[in-house]
């Protein structure tokens, strides 16, 4: 349009000095002939009144046909082309110019095209040596990743802002569990800890942390227990140095304790209700047992009453005690211990006594697959020291490991042929470390069996000449199917930025940002048609964020929503979503709520922005929703970055094939917002070539665009 309107006043302008030129020559023409000659020339000018007319009629035309095919040969190619080259050496090394214009200008363009293939080619080496680089680079970060993969743990980096900078997959699974709930932010990068946990603990923390730094403290550390909609959180933070010493950052390191806490609060419970309950019972038995001993001389019926009375107190107890162990059995315990299937444990624990004792273990097969909840390496080496005392103390050669169900337990027994191992003995050895060459502070086979929830025992056949000491092991509670072929826990990606230690927080002075240093959300929307002031709906959002300059594909939003009216034949034509594909989905009231969460405390970027905000902005009664952060437009930007290109190259394909960018899932909202992304990415090196450089000059110039007037 400005090109249009510049040569129009220059055409304008041209045939105004044609016709006073040729206005003065007549002038001049008149006034030298002489009188009589006069007469002759008015005749002449009369004659020939009608073809002068339609000369000078036809003249600003033929001068202004002149003109524009000048412009267009020259200027407008050399305006063009200049955009081009802009191109070329900012975004898109393969873009080569359009030949067109006047023949030296055709020859110009071929000059710049082979230019640009010699510069390209050169770019090619140097990518290569950068390419090698990166990718020793990345050989570091994947080491990283995998050893904070491998972590228990979860994992968050943040900067001094509390900017996350790096998490991995279990701190994503771990605090997105409740991100759902009102309030709630997810995690990911660049986003502030302070919207995931409490922002006074981790203040409070960190001041910890500094005046420990300043006692000198080799590491300093901080702990605290914070909530988090539903659950309970341990939350270990360290610092992260710079080379000066200052605290430049944190790690966090999460874990959820909801169940622990709710297991303590059981088990005190429980001990309580023990303590109650079978205070009475031990008193009877107490009471029967010294009348029995008191009086040996009873009759035997009385003898038989009181003996009664032991054995129905001695059951029910044991009732008590049998429900005590399976409610603890349901609760957690806070002892890191694996499922395995005891034939594991059984053949670890026979090579361990055959490698380390030099006799022969044998294993008598149960028959089926019991699965227990052990921390294996300890049960191995406590039972395989049991075994060495049973050794020096019996002289034996060979043990039989045998395993067998009972009920909700498992039990192991180590059998010999032998004498029988006396009760007080067992005790002795239960209460003394298994491992001599720790020392005193050793384990002990009473602490093993402790925190497994385990009971040991000695016993004796006989008649078959044998004798055992048995373990009882408490059985694994497998997961339910539907659990157990859950999708598991993906130990990659870990994510991570870690030149977000030198961003800031956010800043009253958003509007002087340097666009690349902001954090945006680029979102589209699919809908029911084109006509939002009509009633029509939004069904579809997608949206992608941008943070630190990078397109991070894996922190992204895509949502179906069932709308109140059917979708147009026309719209579903283009983005091939149907009725039926969203009578199940939630609708805008749900959805868009979850969408304001997605996109807090970012700049909102789209293609043809105007469009997408009226849908947004005429659900905000129904959603109470309401978006009042900044908004940028990558159609008006493309306008700004490239104003010698028609307005219809400015739709979306035709600027990523410019820029260099492959289109993939078209007319879906995501694919669609990836694809604004990649633009919106390489716009900002072209935008800042004509010195919209910060979000306020971003804004400004936007707003003085023709597109910045459409309304829908």
């Amino acid at each position: 349009m400005g090109v249009n309107l510049r040569f129009a006043a220059r055409l304008a302008l041209l045939t105004l000095f044609v016709l006073g030129l040729i206005g003065i020559v007549g002038l001049a023409l008149v006034i030298d002939i002489d009188p009589a000659q006069r007469g002759a020339l008015r005749a002449l000018l009369k004659e020939r009144l009608p073809l002068l007319v339609i000369l000078a009629l036809m003249l600003p035309f033929l001068l202004g046909a002149l003109l524009r095919w000048w412009m267009w040969a020259y200027p407008m190619a050399a305006a063009r082309m200049a955009e081009e080259v802009t191109v070329i050496q900012m975004v898109n090394p393969q873009h080569r110019v359009s030949l067109t214009g006047g023949r030296e200008m055709r020859l110009l363009g071929d000059a710049v095209n082979a230019l640009a293939g010699v510069r390209e080619q050169a770019g090619r080496q140097v990518q290569a040596r950068i390419d090698d680089a990166n990718a020793r680079l990345e050989e570091e970060k994947n080491r990283l990743a995998a050893l904070m993969s491998e972590l228990t743990h979860s994992v968050l980096v943040c900067n001094r802002e509390g900017r996350i900078l790096l998490y991995n997959e279990r701190a994503a699974r771990l605090l997105e569990a409740g991100s759902a709930q009102a309030g709630a932010l997810p995690v990911g990068l660049g986003r502030s800890v302070f919207g995931i946990l409490d922002r006074g603990q981790i203040l409070h923390a960190l001041d910890r942390i500094g005046r420990q730094a300043d006692q000198d403290v080799a590491r300093p550390v901080a702990r605290f227990v914070t909530a988090r909609n539903d659950m309970l959180l341990r939350v270990q933070m360290a610092p992260v140095l710079d080379s000066q010493g200052e605290v430049d950052g944190f790690v966090l390191l999460l874990e959820d304790i909801t169940r622990s806490v709710e297991s303590d609060t059981r088990r005190e419970q429980l001990l309580r209700h023990l303590t109650e309950g079978t205070r009475a019972s031990l008193a009877n038995i107490r009471a029967a047992a010294e009348t029995v001993q008191h009086y040996p001389d009873m009759d035997a019926e009385r003898r038989r009453r009181f003996t009664a009375v032991i054995r129905d107190e001695a059951e029910q107890l044991s009732v008590r005690l049998e429900a005590a162990v399976a409610a603890q059995a349901d609760a957690p315990g806070s002892w890191p211990l694996e499922d395995m299937i005891s034939a594991d444990l059984v053949y670890a624990l026979q090579r361990n006594i055959e490698r380390q004792l030099g006799i022969t273990a044998a294993q008598r097969d149960p028959g089926e697959a019991i699965w227990l909840s052990v921390d294996s390496h300890a049960m191995v080496q406590a039972l395989t020291s049991l075994t060495s005392r049973l050794v020096a103390r019996f002289a034996i050669r060979s043990v039989v490991i045998e395993t067998l169900p009972a009920g909700r337990f498992a039990r192991l027994s180590l059998c010999w042929l032998g004498p029988a191992l006396a009760p007080e003995v067992l005790r002795e050895w239960q209460d003394e470390p298994y491992a001599p060459d720790i020392g005193a502070r050793g384990p002990t086979l009473e602490q093993v069996l402790r925190r497994h929830g385990a009971e040991t025992w000695a016993q004796s056949d006989r008649q078959g000449g044998s004798s055992r000491v048995c373990i009882q092991l408490p059985t694994a509670r497998l997961l339910p199917a539907s659990a157990a072929h859950a999708a598991p826990v993906a130990i990659r990606p870990v994510y991570y930025d870690f030149d977000l230690f030198s961003q800031g927080g956010d800043t009253p002075e958003l509007d002087e940002r340097r666009l690349a240093e902001l954090t945006y959300t680029v979102f589209d929307t699919e809908t029911t048609g084109l006509a939002p002031s009509e009633g029509d709906e939004i069904i579809s959002i997608g949206a992608v964020r941008i943070v630190n300059g990078r397109l991070l594909r894996q922190d992204c939003f895509d949502r179906l929503i069932k709308p109140r009216r059917i979708v147009r034949r026309e719209s579903f034509e283009v983005h091939g979503i149907s009725n039926e594909m969203l009578a199940d989905q939630p609708p805008i009231t749900e959805v868009l709520p979850q969408f304001q969460r997605f996109a807090e405390d970012t700049v909102l970027v789209a293609h043809n922005a105007a469009f997408d905000m009226r849908f947004l902005q005429l659900a905000q009664e129904r959603t109470g929703v309401h978006f009042v952060q900044p908004v940028l437009d990558t159609l008006v930007l493309s306008a700004l970055a490239h104003p010698g290109h028609p307005d219809a190259e400015h739709r979306l394909e035709l600027v990523a094939a410019r820029l260099g960018i492959e289109v993939v899932g078209r007319h879906t909202a995501l694919g669609d917002a990836v694809v604004c992304g990649e633009i919106f990415l390489k716009l900002i090196p072209l935008l800042a070539e004509r010195g919209i450089c910060t979000l306020r000059q971003a804004r400004e110039a936007s707003q003085k665009t023709l597109y910045a007037k459409l309304e829908y």
